[in-house]
C-alpha cells in the first residue's frame, strides 16, 4: 500500500532516498516541492530525475484530503471545507480573511473529540481517531494553495478545529515544526495558536518545548461545579490544577495566555460570572476572548446579546483583565467546528468509544 508522503519528516525522507541510492539533497528538493511550491503531483517536481519521480509515485501518495463540501459565507470572508480522509473519516477546516490582511486557517487535529464539551458539535460526536501529521498539515497546505492562486498568503494558523491538539501531542508538535519551517510554509511561531480545554500534564510539557506559539485555554466557567457541567475533563484536572499549570507555562515561556469564554445566554454571561472570572484571572498575564456561542443541534444554549456582553467586559476591566469580543465568523455556513460534518453525515449520536483517553500520552 502506498504511504502518505506528508507523514514523513525531512530526516525520514532523506533516509529513504539515500537507501534508494540518491544524494541527500534530493530529499531537500522533494521537501521544497511539497511545502514551498505545494505541488499536487510528483510529475511537477521538475528538477528531479524522471526515475526518482516514478519511484516516488509508486511508493507514496501525495493527496491526503478529498473535498466533500465547501461553503462560503455571504460576506465572502469565511470559507469552510469538509474533507474526507483515505479511511472515510470526515474532518473540517476554516479559512478566515481579516481587514488587516491576515489570512487565518483553523485546522483539525483529530477525527471527532474525546473531551465531550457539551456545547461543541465535535464533542457531541465522540472520538474516532487521531490525525497523522500529514493529515493535519495537508489542511494548511490546501488553504495556502488556494490563497497563493489569488496572490495572497496564509499568515496565521490556529489548531482549534475538530479535536483536542494536546491529546494528539506528538503529531501536533511536529505539525508546528512543519508550519514554521523556513523551507516550507514559513509561518512564524507567534502566528500559530494552539487551543486546549486544559490537559494539565500536556500544558506543563508544552511549556518545556521552548516555543513562542500562542496558547489558548477553553475556560467557559470560573468555578469547578459550573465547569464540570460544560467541560467533563475539568473533573480530572479541576481549575486549581489548571491555573497552576497556566502559571507555570507563563513563568517558563514569558508568553501571555488567552482564555476562551463562550458566552451562553443565561448560563455564564452574568455580571456575577464576570466577577468570578475576574477574581480567577486577576494579576495573571492573560487576555480573554469572549465568544458569543455558536448554536448546535445537540445543545440548547443561545448566544448572549450585545448588552450582556458589554456588561461582562465592564466587570472584567475592574480587575484589570483585558478582553476582546471575537467577531462571529461564518455563522450562516455553520463554521463552528464539527457543524458541517454533522450536517453532511447526519451524525446525531457518538460513534463507538475509542480506548484512547485524554491525557494518556
Amino acid at each position: 500500500m502506498q504511504k502518505a508522503i506528508l507523514d514523513f519528516s525531512l530526516p525520514e525522507l532523506t533516509a529513504i532516498l539515500t537507501l534508494w541510492g540518491y544524494p541527500a539533497y534530493r530529499a531537500r528538493q522533494v521537501w521544497e516541492w511539497l511545502y514551498r511550491h505545494k505541488v499536487t503531483d510528483f510529475e511537477a517536481m521538475r528538477n528531479l530525475p524522471a526515475a526518482l519521480r516514478e519511484r516516488l509515485r509508486a511508493e507514496f501518495r501525495l493527496a491526503a484530503l478529498e473535498t466533500v463540501a465547501e461553503l462560503r459565507s455571504t460576506d465572502g470572508e469565511t470559507l469552510k471545507r469538509l474533507w474526507k480522509l483515505p479511511d472515510g473519516q470526515l474532518i473540517e477546516g476554516v479559512l478566515m480573511a481579516y481587514d488587516d490582511n491576515r489570512r487565518t486557517a483553523c485546522i483539525s487535529t483529530q477525527a471527532g473529540c474525546a473531551m465531550g464539551c457539551v456545547f461543541c458539535a465535535t464533542g457531541q460526536m465522540g472520538f474516532v481517531r487521531h490525525l497523522t501529521v500529514g493529515e493535519i498539515v495537508a489542511q494548511a497546505l490546501e488553504f495556502a494553495r488556494l490563497l497563493e492562486a489569488q496572490g495572497e498568503r496564509l499568515s496565521n494558523v490556529v489548531l482549534m478545529g475538530m479535536g483536542e491538539p494536546l491529546h494528539n501531542y506528538e503529531a501536533t508538535l511536529e505539525t508546528i515544526t512543519r508550519l514554521n519551517d523556513p523551507h516550507g510554509l514559513n509561518i512564524g511561531q507567534r502566528h500559530i495558536t494552539l487551543s486546549t480545554v486544559g490537559l494539565v500534564p500536556q500544558i506543563r510539557r508544552f511549556a518545556e518545548e521552548g516555543l513562542q506559539v500562542g496558547l489558548a485555554i477553553s475556560l467557559h466557567a470560573a468555578t469547578n461545579a459550573e465547569r464540570d457541567a460544560l467541560i467533563p475533563v475539568n473533573q480530572r484536572w479541576p481549575l486549581g490544577e489548571l491555573m497552576e499549570a497556566v502559571r507555570y507555562y507563563i513563568q517558563r515561556t514569558g508568553r501571555r495566555v488567552t482564555f476562551e469564554w463562550a458566552l451562553i445566554a443565561g448560563e455564564n454571561d452574568s455580571e456575577s460570572q464576570a466577577h468570578k472570572l475576574g477574581q480567577l484571572l486577576q494579576g495573571l498575564k492573560c487576555h480573554v476572548n469572549l465568544i458569543p456561542l455558536n448554536p448546535t443541534s445537540g445543545y440548547g444554549g443561545r448566544p448572549s446579546d450585545a448588552e450582556r456582553v458589554a456588561a461582562f467586559q465592564r466587570v472584567l476591566r475592574t480587575y484589570r483583565v483585558g478582553s476582546t469580543v471575537r467577531v462571529r465568523r461564518g455563522v450562516d455556513i455553520q463554521a463552528g467546528c464539527g457543524q458541517l460534518k454533522a450536517q453532511v453525515s447526519g451524525v446525531r449520536t457518538p460513534p463507538k468509544p475509542s480506548s484512547s483517553q485524554p491525557g494518556s500520552e
